[in-house]
C-alpha cells in the first residue's frame, strides 16, 4: 500500500519569517510530516482550494489577518484577482465545509474579520442569491447537500460579520489605509454604502428567511430580516462612525454619503433613535452638529424632523393635555430638548428657516401631538430674535386668514393658537414694541374680524381667546378686549393666557434622561404559545401503573346488613372535563380566580405563560373595568397602561372569542374616561407602533364607544351576526373555517354601516318604486294601513340624552381628521407611501368618522365645522376611491351619512354650495360608469343613487340660492 503513493516533486520557497503549515499523515501511514510554507497570497488560495483541515485553515486565516494589519500588506479589502478568488473560495467552499461543525466555531471570528469588507459582503450576497434560486427551483442533485442548510450557514456568517456597532467604522479605516488612490477609495466605500445603506442585505436576508420557512428549518429568524432591528443597527454604526471621525475633513464626505443613503431604507425614527440616545448618554451633540450641514437640504430637514420625533417619543411623557386653569410648569426635559435642538440649528440657517415653517404650517406631526415638544422647539428658536419675530409675524398672518379659518382642521388651528400665545410671551419679554406693532397691524385686525365672523364655534372661540391674550399684553386695562366667556370656554381662555408666561430656558442634554419613557412591553406576533392547563412544576417521576405483589387486603361486605338503609344517598356530582383523564398529573386543582383589582388584571393580561390566567383576564377585563370605572380612582390611575396593553395584545393562545372580548375591554376603557381616552386612541392610531388589525381595533373602539355614549346601544353589533349555517352538515374547525371560508364575518363597524345603509336607503327605494308604479294616492288602500294617533306615538322612539354631543368634536372627530391631514401632508412631502390611505385602513377610518357624525346628531353645536372638515377630506379621496373599489363604498356611505345628518338643508346650500354641486357631479359620474351584474357593483350603485337623490333634493329646493353662490365659481 505504501508503494502506491509516489512523490512527484517538492518545492521549497525561502522567506524571512515563514509561516509553517504542518500536515500530519494518518496513523497508519509511514510518510513523514510534510512542511509547506505560506509566503504569498497564491499559497493561501492554493491551500484553501485544496480543502484543508481545521488546523491549516486557522493558519491561513491567521496569515490573512496579520497581512491586513499592515498598511502595505495583502488585504481582502482591496479588489483584485487574487483577493476575489480567496473570498470566493471562503464563501463557496470553506463556509459549507467547516461552519456546520461546532469545533470550527473558534475560527468564526477570524473568518468574519476576513469577510468584513465590501468584497466579502458582495460574495456573501451573490452566494445567498444563488442558493435562494436553487431552493425555489428545487435543484437538489442526488447525493448533494440541501441548499437550505447552506443558506443557514451564510446567514449565520452574515450576522457574525455585521455584528457590533463598530463595523462601519472599522471598514472605513481599512478602506482608508489600503486604498491605493482617492478614486479607488471612493469606489470601495461607495460599494459598501450601497450594500448596507440601500436595503440590499435587508431584502435579500428577508427573502432567504421566507425560503427557510418552506423547509423544516427550526432556525431563529435573523435580525437582519427585521427592518426595525436592521435600521437600529445601522444607526448605531453611523453614530460610531461620526464620533470616530469628528474633526476629520477627509472623512466628512464618506460619512455624509452613508448618512444620505440610509434614509432610503425607511424606518427613519429607528435609524435616528440610536443617534439621539448616544447624544443624550454622552451629553454632547457635536458629531451630529458637525456632519449635518454636509447633507443635502431635504436630508437635513428629514434628520431634524426625526430628531424631534424621537425626543418626543422617548424622552417626553405622552399624556393627554389638560386645558384647565392650572399653572403651566417648566420641565427639565423640555430644557434639555431645547438645548439639543439649539445645538443643531444655531449655525444652520437652513434648519432655522425649516423650524419657522414647521411651527406655522404643522409639517412635523410630533409638534402637533405634544405641547412640550413645541415648547422645546420654541425655546430653541427664541435664542434668535429675528427668527422669533418671523414666527410671530407668520403666525398672525396665517391665524387670521379667511381661507385658513374656513378649511384648516380644528386640530391644526388649536396648535397654531397655542404657538401664537407662547410666541407672544417670548416677544413681549425681548421686543415689546414689535409685538405692539403687530397687534395694531392690519393682519391682526382683519384676522380677528375673520375669526369672530366664522361659522365654526371653535374657530370663533380660538380667535376670541388669542385676541384677549394679545390685548391684555399690549393694551391698557380700560381698552382691553373682554368677550365675557362662560363655563369651560372661560377656563380654557385663562389657560391660553397662562401660555404667554411660558419661558423655557436652555438646559443640558443630560436633562433628557429625567424624562426617559420606559417602553411598554408589547406582545408581538409570532408563534402561538401552547395552552397550558397547569402551572405546577413537573414531577420527577412519571405516572405508571404497577402490579402489586404479595398479600392483598380484601374488604368483606355483608350484604345482609341493613344498618344504613335510612341514609339518603347524595346525587352524583357534576363531572369535570379535566377529571375524565386517567393521568392525575394532568388534573389542575389550582385554577386561577378571576381578577378583583386592576393591578391583578394587568398582571394577568401580561402573563404569556399561564393560559388559564391569561384567558380569564381577557374574558373578565370588560366587566371589571366597567365595574371599577366609577368606584375610586383605580381605573383612572392605570387607564393609559390598560389601553396600551389591550391594544397591543395578540391572540398567542388561539382563544375563542378573543377579538370580541378585547374589543369590549377597549370600549370599557374608553367609556371610563371618554374625553381624554378618545384623544389617546386617536393619537395612538397615527403615531403608535401597531399593526393594521390593532389600528382597526382602535377605530372600532372609537365608533362603538361613541354610539354607546350617544345612547345608540342597539342591535347593530349583536343581531346582525349571521346564524351558524345548518348546511352543509360538516364544517372545518372554527380556526380553519375562518381562513378557508369565502365570506368572513365583518367587523362591528362594517355591520353597523350595513344596517344604517339599509335604514337610510329603504325610504329612497320605496319612493322610487312609487314613482315607477304610479301615484301614491292610488295605492293607499292596498299597500298601506291607517294608524291611530296612539299607535303612532307608541312606535315613536323616546328621546334619550346624548352625552356624546358635547365632547365628540374636540375629543373624537377633530383629532382623527386633523391628524389624517397631517399624515397625508407629511407622506406626500417625503414621497413615500401613506399607511392611512391604504385599502386596509381607509375604509374603516371613513366608516368610523361617518358613525361619529351620525352618533353626534344634527343638534351638535360643532356640526358645521365637522361637516366642513369631513367634506374636504372626502373630496380629497375621490381619486383613491376610483382606483380601488374597496374604498369607493366607504366613501359613498360617508357622503350619504354627511347629507343625512345635516338636517338643515338651507345651511348646506348656503355654506357648502360648491362642495354640494361637486359631490353631485362626481357621484353621478360614478353611478353612470359602474357596470351592472355583480353583487358588489349593485351595492355600490345603490349607494351612489342614494347620494345623488339626496344631493338633488337640496339642489332642486335651493337652486336659486345655489345659483347666486356659484356666480364666482
Amino acid at each position: 500500500m505504501d508503494n502506491l503513493l509516489t512523490t512527484v516533486s517538492t518545492t521549497q520557497v525561502k522567506h524571512s519569517s515563514p509561516v509553517t503549515l504542518v500536515e500530519e499523515s494518518s496513523p497508519n501511514s509511514t510518510e513523514e510530516k510534510q512542511k509547506v510554507d505560506l509566503n504569498t497570497p497564491e499559497d493561501i488560495y492554493r491551500i484553501l482550494k485544496e480543502k484543508p483541515d481545521l488546523a491549516a485553515l486557522n493558519l491561513a486565516l491567521k496569515y490573512l489577518s496579520q497581512e491586513s494589519r499592515k498598511r502595505d500588506g495583502f488585504s481582502l479589502v482591496t479588489p483584485g484577482p487574487i483577493a476575489a478568488q480567496v473570498v470566493d473560495t471562503l464563501v463557496t467552499t470553506t463556509i459549507p465545509d467547516f461552519w456546520p461543525f461546532s469545533e470550527a466555531r473558534s475560527t468564526s471570528k477570524a473568518l468574519a474579520t476576513c469577510l468584513q469588507n465590501a468584497n466579502g459582503l458582495g460574495a456573501l450576497i451573490s452566494r445567498l442569491r444563488v442558493l435562494i434560486i436553487d431552493v425555489r427551483q428545487k435543484k437538489l442533485l442526488e447525493g448533494a447537500r440541501d441548499p437550505s442548510k447552506h443558506i443557514e450557514g451564510i446567514l449565520e456568517v452574515f450576522e457574525q460579520v455585521l455584528r457590533g456597532n463598530e463595523t462601519s467604522s472599522q471598514i472605513w479605516k481599512d478602506v482608508d489605509s489600503h486604498a491605493q488612490n482617492p478614486i479607488q477609495k471612493k469606489l470601495m466605500w461607495k460599494e459598501y454604502v450601497a450594500q448596507v445603506g440601500s436595503g440590499r442585505i435587508l431584502s435579500l436576508v428577508a427573502e432567504a428567511e421566507d425560503t427557510l420557512k418552506e423547509s423544516t428549518s427550526t432556525r431563529k429568524p435573523s435580525w437582519l430580516a427585521n427592518g426595525s432591528d436592521y435600521a437600529t443597527w445601522l444607526g448605531l454604526n453611523v453614530a460610531k462612525l461620526m464620533k470616530d471621525n469628528v474633526g476629520s475633513q477627509k472623512s466628512s464626505s464618506a460619512v455624509a454619503e452613508i448618512c444620505s443613503k440610509a434614509l432610503g431604507i425607511g424606518y427613519i425614527d429607528d435609524f435616528i433613535g440610536p443617534m439621539v440616545a448616544s447624544i443624550v448618554n454622552e451629553g454632547s451633540a457635536r458629531f451630529l452638529e458637525e456632519f449635518l450641514p454636509c447633507l443635502k437640504a431635504h436630508e437635513q430637514r428629514k434628520y431634524l424632523n426625526s430628531v424631534i420625533s424621537c425626543i418626543t417619543k422617548h424622552y417626553m411623557r405622552s399624556t393627554v393635555e389638560s386645558t384647565e386653569d392650572v399653572p403651566i410648569r417648566s420641565s427639565v426635559a423640555i430644557s434639555g430638548a431645547a438645548y439639543l435642538l439649539h445645538c443643531l440649528i444655531r449655525k444652520n440657517e437652513l434648519l432655522k428657516d425649516h423650524v419657522v415653517t414647521s411651527l406655522v404650517q404643522s409639517s412635523i406631526p410630533a409638534l402637533d401631538e405634544s405641547l412640550p415638544a413645541r415648547r422645546s422647539v420654541l425655546a430653541a428658536i427664541a435664542q434668535d430674535e429675528d427668527k422669533l419675530q418671523t414666527v410671530l409675524e407668520k403666525c398672525i398672518r396665517v391665524f387670521g386668514d379667511s381661507f385658513y379659518v374656513k378649511h384648516t382642521p380644528v386640530l391644526q388651528q388649536e396648535v397654531l393658537a397655542r404657538t401664537l400665545a407662547i410666541v407672544c410671551g417670548y416677544v413681549q419679554r425681548s421686543q415689546p414694541m414689535f409685538l405692539t406693532m403687530m397687534a395694531k397691524s392690519s393682519y391682526h385686525t382683519a384676522g380677528m374680524s375673520n375669526r369672530v365672523g366664522a361659522t365654526s364655534p371653535r374657530a370663533r372661540f380660538l380667535g376670541m381667546a388669542v385676541g384677549v391674550v394679545i390685548s391684555k399684553i399690549v393694551d391698557k386695562p380700560e381698552l382691553q378686549l373682554n368677550f365675557e366667556l362662560e363655563g369651560d370656554e372661560a377656563t380654557e381662555a385663562k389657560w391660553y393666557e397662562a401660555l404667554t408666561k411660558v419661558d423655557d430656558e436652555l438646559g443640558k442634554i443630560e436633562d433628557l434622561k429625567t424624562g426617559l419613557v420606559s417602553k411598554v412591553k408589547r406582545h408581538t406576533d409570532g408563534k402561538k404559545a401552547t395552552p397550558r392547563t397547569t402551572n405546577r412544576k413537573p414531577t420527577e417521576t412519571t405516572s405508571s401503573q404497577t402490579e402489586i405483589t404479595g398479600p392483598r387486603i380484601v374488604e368483606l361486605v355483608d350484604e345482609s346488613s341493613d344498618e344504613d338503609d335510612d341514609l339518603m344517598p347524595y346525587d352524583k356530582p357534576d363531572s369535570d372535563p379535566e377529571d375524565d383523564t386517567d393521568d392525575p398529573t394532568e388534573i389542575n386543582r389550582n385554577k386561577p380566580s378571576a381578577p378583583v383589582y386592576i393591578r391583578d388584571l394587568i398582571a394577568g393580561l401580561q402573563d404569556q405563560e399561564d393560559y388559564d390566567r391569561h384567558q380569564l383576564a381577557v374574558s373578565t377585563a370588560a366587566s371589571l373595568i366597567r365595574r371599577k370605572a366609577n368606584f375610586g380612582t383605580e381605573v383612572t390611575d392605570h387607564i393609559e397602561q390598560l389601553a396600551s396593553i389591550l391594544t397591543g395584545l395578540n391572540d398567542n393562545f388561539d382563544m375563542p372569542n378573543f377579538a370580541e372580548q378585547r374589543q369590549q375591554a377597549l370600549i370599557a376603557v374608553l367609556l371610563a374616561k371618554p374625553g381624554p381616552m378618545a384623544q389617546w386612541f386617536a393619537r395612538s392610531f397615527f403615531s403608535g407602533d401597531y399593526s393594521i388589525s390593532q389600528r382597526i381595533a382602535m377605530l372600532s373602539t372609537l365608533g362603538l364607544g361613541a354610539r354607546e355614549l350617544a345612547g345608540l346601544k342597539d342591535s347593530s353589533t349583536s343581531d346582525l351576526i349571521p346564524p351558524p349555517a345548518s348546511f352543509p352538515s360538516k364544517q372545518l374547525p372554527p380556526h380553519l373555517h375562518k381562513i378557508y371560508s369565502s365570506k368572513t364575518d365583518p367587523s362591528p363597524v362594517s355591520r353597523i354601516t350595513s344596517s344604517l345603509t339599509q335604514h337610510l336607503l329603504s325610504p329612497l327605494a320605496a319612493t322610487a318604486a312609487d314613482q315607477l308604479t304610479g301615484p301614491s294616492i292610488l295605492k293607499v288602500g292596498s299597500s298601506r294601513t291607517f294608524s291611530t294617533r296612539m299607535a303612532v306615538e307608541a312606535r315613536r322612539s323616546k328621546p334619550i340624552p346624548n352625552a356624546l354631543a358635547q365632547i365628540v368634536a374636540d375629543n373624537f372627530f377633530f383629532p382623527l381628521t386633523g391628524r389624517w391631514f397631517i399624515a397625508a401632508r407629511s407622506s406626500s412631502s417625503s414621497q413615500g407611501t401613506d399607511l392611512y390611505t391604504t385599502p386596509h385602513l381607509l375604509p374603516p377610518f371613513l366608516q368610523t368618522l361617518a358613525l361619529l357624525l351620525h352618533a353626534s346628531g344634527p343638534s351638535t353645536l360643532a356640526l358645521p365645522q365637522m361637516t366642513r372638515e369631513f367634506w374636504d377630506l372626502l373630496l380629497a379621496l375621490r381619486s383613491l376611491a376610483l382606483a380601488d373599489k374597496t374604498i369607493l363604498p366607504a366613501l359613498l356611505f360617508a357622503f350619504l351619512m354627511l347629507l343625512e345628518t345635516n338636517e338643515d338643508k338651507q345651511r348646506l346650500a348656503t355654506e357648502h354650495g360648491k362642495e354640494l354641486l361637486e359631490t353631485l357631479e362626481w357621484v353621478r359620474g360614478v353611478f353612470e360608469g359602474l357596470g351592472a351584474g355583480s353583487e358588489e357593483d349593485d351595492k355600490v350603485r345603490v349607494l351612489a343613487a342614494g347620494v345623488v337623490v339626496r344631493c338633488q333634493e337640496v339642489v332642486e329646493k335651493y337652486q336659486r340660492r345655489l345659483a347666486g353662490r356659484m356666480m364666482d365659481y
